[in-house]
């Protein structure tokens, strides 16, 4: 009887360590999982790594995720500001009958501060995604009040075009990590197509620009036209997030105090954030 009692005491104990011993396999397996699972998190959120292109040609990854190059930062602002306003009228073609017959332009409405609502361009629309998301929207109500109703006109005698005649874009100048102040002439060239009456405004801006993420189009193959030019302008990296007016009595120093050099105390009666 004592024998039969120390067996099942034996075999209680081995169960229960067995038992014992499943469970925490079983913990371990679980923890394991939700490891594998953050790390997977973590890598779905990584930002894509920063290039650098050499004058080789060959591309190598950027430790520095906030650097750019000086060149890149002034080829972002022109191109920004040449497709924000230039106004033709026309949809950019998109293939070789387009050239010849382009599509017209209907626009896009956006509301302004006085409570109504005007149109833009859809280049200027598209280009727009190039600033801060908290910029941008107030620079669209600019844009669409500057944009003459004209510009969409079917009558070709009263058909307008505007087209941005950059002069010089000045080196960036950093003024904090990731951050860069860049100084723009030109000049904001509207003209009749018929007649070729035009208007000359100068168009001298102060630009402040950020390194920016940037994720790629998760469906690029389905993608329409529109989302594909939106997808492309992100893919800088950067955004303005502020416009200043640019001061020229004196040599340009992005270092110097604008309302001292203007002598006002206003840096802009427009584009300002």
């Amino acid at each position: 009887m004592v024998r039969l009692l120390e067996k099942r005491q034996r075999t209680g104990s081995v169960l229960t360590f067995f038992a014992i011993a499943t469970f925490s396999l079983h913990i371990l397996v679980l923890f394991l999982f939700l490891l594998q699972g953050l790390n997977i998190r973590q890598l779905s959120l990584r930002k894509p790594p920063n290039f650098v292109q050499l004058i080789n040609g060959k591309p190598v990854a950027n430790i520095d995720d906030l650097a750019r190059e000086p060149e890149a930062i002034r080829q972002f602002i022109s191109k920004t500001m040449i497709s924000m306003f230039s106004w033709s009228g026309t949809l950019p073609p998109q293939n070789i009958e387009e050239v010849a017959t382009p599509k017209p332009d209907l626009g896009i409405l956006i509301n302004t501060p006085q409570g109504g609502s005007q149109k833009i361009t859809t280049s200027s629309w598209v280009a727009s995604f190039a600033l801060s998301e908290d910029f941008r929207k107030g620079f669209l109500s600019t844009v669409a009040e500057m944009t003459p109703p004209e510009v969409f006109s079917e009558n070709p005698n009263q058909a307008m075009t505007s087209q941005l005649v950059i002069k010089r874009v000045y080196p960036p100048k950093q003024i904090a990590p990731g951050k860069w102040q860049v100084g723009m002439v030109a000049d904001l060239v509207q003209r009749n197509r018929v007649g070729g009456a035009k208007l000359i405004t100068p168009f001298n801006k102060d630009f402040l620009v950020r390194a920016s993420d940037y994720f790629t189009n998760p469906q690029a193959d389905n993608s329409t036209d529109l989302q594909k030019a939106i997808y492309s302008v992100r893919a800088d990296r950067l955004e303005i997030y502020e416009i200043r007016n640019l001061c020229l009595l004196d040599d340009y120093n992005p270092n110097e105090d604008k309302s001292k050099q203007c002598g006002t105390g206003q840096t802009s009666d427009s584009f300002i954030r």
